[in-house]
C-alpha cells in the first residue's frame, strides 16, 4: 500500500468518526471503599452498576438499603466487618435515616414485581441485632448472600420474599428470633406458591433460631448440605391451600441434629422441640440423603422427617421421603400424621416410625 493509499484510510476514517460521533465509553467497575464511622448508604447512592462498596473492617451502626443492580456489598469478613443497629434505634424515628433502618432491618435490597433488582451480591461481613432482619430481600433476580453471620436479630435472619434464582450459600444464621434463613412467596398478601426459579439454600449452619429454614410457600427450590442443630425444629415446608400449591422441591444431603430448644407456641403455631423436617400442605418435594439425628421433643411436629396436613386442613401429597439416615429422633424417627395416601417412604434406614412399618 503507497503513501497515497494510507493518506486516503485516514481520511475516510476520520470522516466515519465525525459523522457517527465516538462510541460510549464502557463503564468501568469502581470499588467504593467505606471506613467505619463513613456512610454505607452514601457510597451505596454513588455506585453504578458492576461496582463493588467494600467496607473495611470494623463496626457500622448503620443500616442500607440497596437499590443499584448489579451491586456488590463486601466486607473484609463476618468476624470483623459487623453492621449493627444506630444507637438511637427504637428510641427516635426521626433520627434514623432511610427506610430499611425504620423498618428495624440491617441490610435491604429492594426491588419490585414488575421491575426486579438483578444481581446484587451481599457477602463477608456480620448483621447483628436488628429489631427485625439482618438482610431482608423483596423483587430480586439472581440475588447472592453468601460468607454472611446474621445473628441475635429480632425476627429473620437472612429472609426474601418476590424472587428468583437466588443463592444463599455459606451463611451463618444463629439466634434469630424466627428463622434463621426464611424465603417465601410474599409476606403481605395471600397467593398461590410462586415458581422460585432454582433458587438454592446450600452450605449454611443454622443454630439457636426458632427454626433453621422456613420455605414458604414455594416451588422449584432446593435446599441441600446445610446444617441444623440447637433450632427448636431444622427445616420447615409451609403450604396451604391456595394454588398453585408449595412444592415441587428438595431437600437433600442436610445434616440435621439434636435441634431440641423449646419454643412456646404461636397463634399460627403449636409449641416447637425436636423437629428435624416438617413438610405441612406440601406436594411433589423429595426429602432424601439426610442425616437427621437426636432430635427429641413431644410437640404434635416433633420427630425425624414428619409430613403434617397444613393447619387450615391442607394435605401433604406426593412426597418421595427416600434414602435418608434418621436415628435416635424421639418420638419417632419418621412420622406421617397427615390424611393423604400418596406420600412415599422408602429405604429409608431408621429405628421408630409413626404409623409401624415404615422403617
Amino acid at each position: 500500500m503507497n503513501k497515497r493509499h494510507i493518506a486516503l484510510l485516514a481520511c475516510t476514517a476520520a470522516a466515519v468518526a465525525a459523522g457517527l460521533g465516538a462510541a460510549p465509553s464502557a463503564h468501568h467497575p469502581t470499588v467504593h471503599r467505606v471506613q467505619p464511622g463513613q456512610s454505607i448508604q452514601k457510597a451505596v447512592d454513588a455506585a453504578e452498576p458492576g461496582d463493588v462498596v467494600l467496607l473495611a473492617p470494623g463496626t457500622y451502626r448503620q443500616s442500607v438499603d440497596i437499590k443499584v443492580p448489579d451491586l456488590t456489598l463486601r466486607g473484609h469478613g463476618a468476624g470483623r466487618t459487623v453492621l449493627a443497629p444506630a444507637e438511637d434505634a427504637g428510641k427516635s424515628k426521626s433520627k434514623s435515616k432511610g427506610a430499611c433502618a425504620e423498618a428495624g432491618n440491617g441490610v435491604c435490597v429492594t426491588g419490585t414485581d414488575k421491575s426486579p433488582l438483578r444481581g446484587v451480591t451481599v457477602r463477608s461481613l456480620t448483621v447483628r441485632g436488628f429489631a427485625r432482619n439482618g438482610l431482608w430481600a423483596t423483587g430480586t433476580d439472581g440475588l447472592r448472600v453468601t460468607h454472611v453471620a446474621a445473628e441475635k436479630n429480632g425476627q429473620w435472619g437472612v429472609a426474601e420474599e418476590r424472587s428468583v434464582h437466588s443463592t444463599l450459600s455459606h451463611n451463618l444464621l444463629r439466634e434469630n428470633g424466627d428463622a434463621g434463613l426464611f424465603v417465601s412467596n410474599t409476606v403481605d398478601t395471600e397467593e398461590g406458591a410462586r415458581d422460585a426459579e432454582r433458587t438454592v439454600i446450600r452450605y449454611n449452619r443454622t443454630t439457636g433460631n426458632r427454626i433453621g429454614v422456613t420455605v414458604r410457600r414455594l416451588r422449584n427450590l432446593t435446599v441441600d448440605r446445610n446444617e441444623a442443630t440447637g433450632n427448636c425444629a431444622a427445616v420447615f415446608v409451609v403450604g396451604d391451600e391456595t394454588k398453585p400449591r408449595a412444592g415441587d422441591l428438595s431437600v437433600t444431603r442436610n445434616y440435621i441434629h439434636a435441634n431440641n430448644k423449646h419454643c412456646p407456641k404461636t397463634p399460627r403455631l403449636p409449641f416447637l422441640q425436636g423437629s428435624g423436617i416438617v413438610l405441612t400442605g406440601a406436594e411433589d418435594t423429595l426429602v432424601a440423603y439426610n442425616r437427621v439425628e437426636d432430635n427429641k421433643g413431644a410437640s404434635p411436629l416433633s420427630g425425624g422427617i414428619v409430613l403434617f396436613k397444613s393447619f387450615v386442613g391442607t394435605p401433604s401429597e406426593r412426597n418421595d421421603i427416600r434414602d435418608n439416615l434418621v436415628t435416635g429422633n424421639s418420638p419417632v424417627d419418621l412420622a406421617d400424621r397427615d390424611t393423604a395416601e400418596t406420600n412415599t417412604f422408602s429405604r429409608n434406614t431408621c429405628t421408630l416410625s409413626e404409623p409401624a412399618g415404615m422403617c
